[in-house]
């Protein structure tokens, strides 16, 4: 298993931030019933007024290669197309989750 974690940070006002938040998490929630191979899709949207990033999304799927599959697929392009302009900074880690005895 593959954790994907991504963090964003958008530009605008804060009332655009948190447009573009709420749009955003809409469309990714929405995924793990378009995307087969996207077994979970967790997403929060920052309420500390002191911290600067806007959303984290935390997705699972069952391998490296699946993460390719999750970023091309085109209900992955078509929500992150609704945000892409106010994109200003965006973090990423994928890391494999080991199997615990």
């Amino acid at each position: 298993m593959v954790k994907h974690i991504v963090s964003f940070k958008f530009s605008g006002t804060e009332t655009e931030r948190k447009s573009a938040c709420d749009r955003f998490k809409a469309a990714l929630t929405a995924l793990t019933e378009q995307i087969g191979c996207l077994e979970s899709m967790e997403v929060g949207i920052n309420e500390n007024p002191a911290e600067t990033w806007d959303l984290v999304l935390i997705a699972t799927v069952p391998s490296m290669e699946d993460v390719k599959v999750y970023a091309k697929h085109p209900a992955h392009v078509a929500a992150a197309a609704l945000v892409k302009p106010q994109i200003e900074a965006r973090a990423c880690v994928d890391y494999q989750i080991l199997e615990t005895v």
